[in-house]
């Protein structure tokens, strides 16, 4: 049976995708906090997402210094990158960061109506951006099982 392993060249590709990721940052004696959010990746750089700086995510990613994130498919034949490294904090660039990622998942009209909804409510909360760089990798891709 071939290997289901990504090259580089695969895991990076599909990692640049448009994927709802799973972040997973540890939470001492408890279970680690696992939640989705969108992002963005170039391959070779860091993947990196906004949130905000009131959220328990942001506190535990600068308690931990590191984090773990998953991006797959939804259905069969499934394809999965998983990559966990050390997580920096920093200030987003609202055209890139913010308006960017928004309209890359939602589309431009949506995307431009969402962004108005939460204009106050990310304005109160503040915002950051966390890029982590990717340390170690894990992939699947069950497309290869029919080659």
């Amino acid at each position: 049976m071939p290997s289901l392993s990504m090259s580089r060249t695969e895991r990076e590709a599909f990692l640049a995708g448009t994927h709802v990721a799973v972040v997973s940052i540890a939470d001492g004696a408890r279970g680690p906090l696992t939640v989705p959010v969108w992002y963005r990746y170039e391959p070779g750089g860091e993947v990196c997402f906004v949130t905000a700086r009131t959220s328990r995510k942001l506190e535990l990613i600068k308690k931990a210094g590191r984090l773990s994130l998953c991006v797959q498919t939804e259905t069969a034949p499934y394809e999965y990158v998983t990559v966990e490294g050390p997580a920096t904090v920093g200030e987003p660039d609202y055209e890139r960061d913010v308006r960017g990622v928004a309209l890359r998942y939602l589309g431009e009209r949506v995307g431009e109506m969402y962004l108005a909804m939460t204009a106050e409510q990310r304005a109160a909360e503040g915002e950051v951006l966390v890029a982590v760089r990717p340390e170690r990798w894990l992939t699947a891709d069950f497309h290869k099982m029919t080659r």
